[in-house]
């Protein structure tokens, strides 16, 4: 697996309870739910390199 990267993530209470709420309805946890969305917003943007296949 690849190596991780944490860092520290300051967010709005109310945002906080809404991402973990979704998290939970997706059966994920907040830090996969937030990579999830962070990998979405990548590819949607066209910023995200492409595994090579």
């Amino acid at each position: 697996m690849a190596e991780r990267k944490p860092f520290l993530l300051r967010m709005d209470p109310e945002v906080f309870a809404a991402l973990q709420r979704w998290a939970d309805d997706d059966l994920r946890s907040l830090n996969g739910q937030i990579e999830f969305l962070l990998r979405c917003a990548l590819e949607d943007a066209k910023r995200s390199k492409k595994p090579k296949k």
